[in-house]
């Protein structure tokens, strides 16, 4: 135990004490009654459900983060990063093979852990609220093709950046820095067509009603749109939602069959014009941006801190190494990305904001809006009235009812 695994152990207790606060906090802002705004959407029935809902999530988030917190301290201080360096370093590899199979040991063992969590959160909890409709074979395919995408891109991704910091030398951040971030740019624009498509099927959306309606805004505010889709997100879940993929004139719109489902045309105009406001406002631009510079940043802070020998003695393990020292980096980062959550969160919100404000200016339909968040929530069966602390800590979007009330203000 040195100073750097004193600084370390600290932090990770005070933010599982933190977010144990603010969940206490936000359980305790649950309401006997849902607020005015939400009265026509929440049904009493409705409402007590969701209150249940949030409940269980909360406890179960209790239960695993505990576990996983529990598990990583004796992992740590039962020598398990020397021990799995050791075997590794028995098997007389070279650095990058080394690597390959250090982090990915490591990862094999969190997964492992975490398997029974969401097995328990999708099969138990999500059931029992109405929500799940994935069946194991689903559920086992879907990890098998994460686990296969995770080799075929982050394999060669962790060999780069592993040769490049054991024979680039001093600029070796830099080296790393734009491969990865040229790695980030190609994913954006390959997913939508050869990613995504693994796992949810994507279809045209037929021409109608809401096609037309989507297209001649799209063009009323020069958007360019390549193809509009629905997405069969009732394979998993019951639980509704919509997004863009793709740059340029390669934009590509995808609405849930839920979502379609259970809102008007009017509402799923709103929601569109929403999620156009991100692209106008170039929050997807800025958003790409920032990932980049953080990326960059952390392959600086890594260089210094893989010379660091204290940091490799905190963990147990004794011999240095490029590969030891990701994994060791990213706890030792806790804090840094615990903070920088809670900034980009609260910089979310406000964008989620502005693409509120968009959509009601470029639609002249605040109505429809507020209609189609009110009955999101009812759907997905949102806290209406989370702790100001939590949102603080841990909500990328305004709560609904200050989305609504913002919405209400507008001129």
């Amino acid at each position: 135990m040195n100073s750097i695994a004193a600084v370390i152990l600290v932090f990770l207790v005070l933010e599982f004490t933190l977010r144990l606060v603010a969940d206490v906090l936000n359980l305790g802002s649950i309401r006997d009654e849902a607020p005015e705004a939400f009265r026509d959407s929440y049904e009493p029935g409705r409402y007590r459900k969701a209150q249940a809902y949030l409940r269980t999530r909360t406890r179960f988030g209790w239960c695993s983060g505990a576990v996983l917190l529990a598990a990583t301290l004796v992992f740590w201080f039962g020598g398990g990063f020397g021990w799995v360096d050791h075997r590794v370093r028995a098997l007389g590899l070279g650095p990058v093979p080394s690597g390959l199979v250090y982090v990915g040991a490591i990862a094999l063992l969190r997964a492992a852990l975490s398997l029974p969590f969401r097995v328990y959160s999708v099969f138990v909890i999500e059931s029992r609220f109405g929500f799940n409709t994935t069946g194991w074979k689903t559920f086992f395919l879907d990890g098998i093709k994460a686990a296969l995408l995770s080799l075929a891109i982050g394999g060669p991704a962790l060999s780069s950046v592993l040769y490049l910091f054991e024979t680039a030398g001093s600029f070796s951040w830099f080296y790393c820095w734009v491969a990865v971030s040229f790695l980030m740019l190609c994913i954006h624009f390959i997913a939508p067509r050869w990613i995504l498509p693994l796992f949810n099927t994507y279809t045209p959306l037929p021409a109608g009603e809401l096609r037309s309606a989507i297209e001649e805004y799209a063009r009323s505010v020069r958007f360019p749109l390549e193809n509009i889709f629905v997405m069969d997100g009732s394979r998993r879940s019951t639980k509704s939602n919509a997004f863009f993929t793709g740059f340029g004139r390669h934009r590509r719109a995808a609405l849930f069959d839920t979502l379609i489902s259970s809102h008007s045309t009017s509402e799923l105009l709103a929601v569109f014009a929403h999620e156009v406001g991100h692209f106008k406002k170039h929050h997807i631009a800025i958003s790409l941006v920032v990932g980049v510079v953080q990326t960059g940043a952390y392959f600086f802070l890594f260089s210094r801190a893989v010379s660091f020998r204290e940091l490799f003695h905190a963990f147990g393990v004794e011999q240095p190494s490029v590969y030891a020292g990701l994994v060791l980096f990213v706890l030792l980062c806790a804090p840094l990305d615990f903070l920088l959550g809670v900034v980009l969160n609260g910089w979310s919100r406000r964008r989620e904001r502005e693409a509120d404000r968009f959509a009601v200016e470029t639609t002249g339909d605040r109505p429809s809006l507020v209609q189609a968040l009110r009955k999101l929530s009812a759907h997905n069966l949102s806290h209406l009235t989370p702790h100001p602390f939590y949102v603080f800590l841990n909500y990328s979007h305004p709560p609904m009812i200050d989305r609504i009330r913002a919405i209400q203000a507008l001129p």
